[in-house]
């Protein structure tokens, strides 16, 4: 799967985030800090990143930051993008199961290399919910939109 994933700086798990990925077996595609010649401030680093899933250049994507907050609310700028800020794999699970997330958002500051490993677990094996309130909800978000 490509996953596109940003970062504002490369500290915390932002590298580590790369590194997982292809261990995964997925294939990264790398902004901000990550990449050689991008800006790398979070908001421009994560609406790329969420642009890339919108535009149907990756599946999902991961954006970073301190908090996670500021990477989360660029992205979900974007149309089409569903970003969760998850701080552990029961949160990750959720946001894929019932709000089929479809970017995931780390706090380079909270996020330890453990739990990053179980964040990314639940995250990439919980399928969004075939449930038809779960599904209306879904589908009222992408109305919301516009």
């Amino acid at each position: 799967m490509r996953v596109s994933v940003a970062a504002d700086e490369r500290a915390g798990v932002a590298s580590l985030v790369i590194e997982e990925l292809r261990r995964r077996g997925h294939q990264p595609i790398a902004h901000g800090a990550l990449a050689e010649d991008e800006r790398d401030d979070w908001a421009w680093a994560s609406e790329a990143a969420a642009r890339d899933v919108a535009e149907g250049r990756a599946e999902q994507a991961i954006v970073c930051c301190w908090t996670g907050t500021g990477a989360s609310i660029a992205a979900n700028k974007v149309p089409g993008i569903r970003a969760a800020l998850c701080r552990d794999g029961a949160t990750a699970a959720g946001a894929r199961r019932w709000n089929d997330a479809n970017v995931l958002a780390l706090s380079l500051r909270a996020t330890s290399e453990g739990e990053l490993g179980e964040i990314l677990d639940a995250w990439f094996d919980s399928p969004p919910s075939g449930e038809p309130d779960d599904r209306a909800n879904i589908d009222h978000i992408a109305e919301i939109d516009g």
